[in-house]
């Protein structure tokens, strides 16, 4: 619930920097989407294996995403038609991630570095291009600065996860602290996030207020990565770290109000 609350915080974060005035079911489709693909990805195993002693606790994920399951069967058929295509196409890319198609193959999840870039372009994918296509917003540069941007943006939040996961991860994930470090990881993702707060000129139109709140973005992004380390709690990056995108958007509404 908590990371979909936080992909519903993005949605409506392209729909405000793109001025399109109505929450479209884009956003009730990307919420309950997460919902299901999260849980998928994180409990499918487990669920199969203990399908006749599921505790309570797995009852109730199970239930909750078959609620979600129906609400994104539901959103989806209100989207347009290239919405539909576009938002099946991350639908494939989610299942590769997550179920392996080839025989004595892993998914992608455990492919050796790929984890992070997967996940990055289908929440770009999820969050910025399912709303700009379904308002059929015409593609220009301003898209492709967003789209860089807000990769950029999920992949620094994901090498905060990834410090934190480095004393359980299997070594074979090659993730990015397992291949340079924990130092370097952090260098890396403070260097990201000098282009993230500068593409914010390329755009021809760009706005003070952006610029400011983005600056309290960096400055939130570049605290929780200083302080990530193996040894946080589980709280550190599944509550506050998540909170991120969230507090972006509230962010956002507080200072457009003056």
């Amino acid at each position: 619930m908590h990371v979909a609350l936080s992909v519903f915080a993005l949605v409506h974060m392209t729909q405000y920097m793109f001025h399109i005035a109505s929450v479209s079911a884009v956003a009730y489709f990307a919420f309950f989407g997460t919902i299901v693909g999260y849980n998928f990805v994180k409990y499918d195993g487990l669920a199969r294996t203990k399908k006749s002693n599921m505790s309570i606790e797995l009852k109730g994920i199970a239930l909750l995403s078959f609620i979600s399951f129906l609400a994104v069967g539901f959103y989806f058929f209100q989207l347009r038609f290239h919405t539909q295509a576009v938002a099946v196409g991350f639908l494939i890319l989610t299942l590769v991630y997550t179920l392996p198609f080839f025989p004595n193959r892993k998914n992608a999840r455990n492919w050796a570095g790929i984890k992070i870039y997967i996940v990055a372009l289908c929440w770009v994918g999820v969050t910025l291009v399912l709303p700009l296509i379904d308002a059929e917003i015409p593609i220009g540069s301003v898209f492709f600065v967003k789209c860089i941007q807000r990769f950029i943006l999920v992949f620094v939040l994901i090498l905060i996860f990834e410090i934190l996961d480095l004393a359980n991860d299997d070594p074979h994930l090659q993730t990015v602290p397992q291949q340079i470090g924990i130092r370097r990881t952090k260098i890396l993702g403070l260097l990201l996030l000098i282009p993230f707060y500068f593409l914010e000129f390329f755009k021809p139109d760009f706005e003070f207020i952006q610029l400011a709140v983005n600056l309290i973005l960096i400055a939130l992004v570049a605290l929780s990565l200083l302080f990530a380390n193996d040894s946080r709690s589980r709280y550190y990056t599944s509550f506050w770290v998540e909170s991120i995108p969230v507090f972006w958007l509230l962010l956002l509404l507080f200072f457009d109000r003056f």
